[in-house]
């Protein structure tokens, strides 16, 4: 049955093959999924917690402070856990305490610059407290938190 093919109008050598693949303008781009993440790490989630915590204290507490400083005594000295600051301690608290905060955020959505914020900040502790003698309970809890750290960062992107 030859009525089933299409009729070619052109002969000889201006007729041309029709290419392999066919583009079309109107369709979406090609669909490339994302590699799925990484589960969290328990230890990971636990220190993110803390250091949120640590952050919110101290965020509060450079806050009352500062308005301790501006405002007069108007906070009793036992709800201030730095009592005396003067106005550009209290900032570098709330600063501190936003930071802390940020870094805690960061460490739960497993962002490399967080793991390495908070490996050079234990890295400097515990160096610190190598060096001034104080090798206690501290700095052995530095230490793993350090190794542990290090061993879970390809969880990190």
């Amino acid at each position: 049955m030859r009525g089933a093919e299409e009729p070619s109008t052109a002969t000889g050598p201006a007729r041309r093959a029709s290419p392999a693949v066919v583009e079309v303008g109107h369709l979406p781009p090609a669909w490339n999924p994302t590699p799925p993440r990484p589960p969290r790490p328990l230890g990971v989630a636990i220190l993110a917690v803390v250091i949120s915590l640590s952050g919110v204290i101290i965020l509060v507490s450079g806050i009352f402070s500062l308005i301790n400083v501006l405002a007069g005594p108007i906070l009793p000295s036992s709800v201030m856990l730095f009592p005396a600051v003067d106005p550009v301690g209290s900032g570098i608290l709330v600063l501190f305490g936003a930071v802390m905060l940020a870094v805690a955020n960061a460490l739960w959505d497993q962002e490399r610059w967080a793991l390495w914020t908070t490996i050079v900040g234990t890295f400097l502790t515990f160096t610190y407290l190598f060096f001034t003698e104080s090798i206690t309970v501290l700095f052995v809890v530095l230490l793993v938190l350090f190794v542990y750290l290090l061993s879970v960062r390809r969880y990190f992107y």
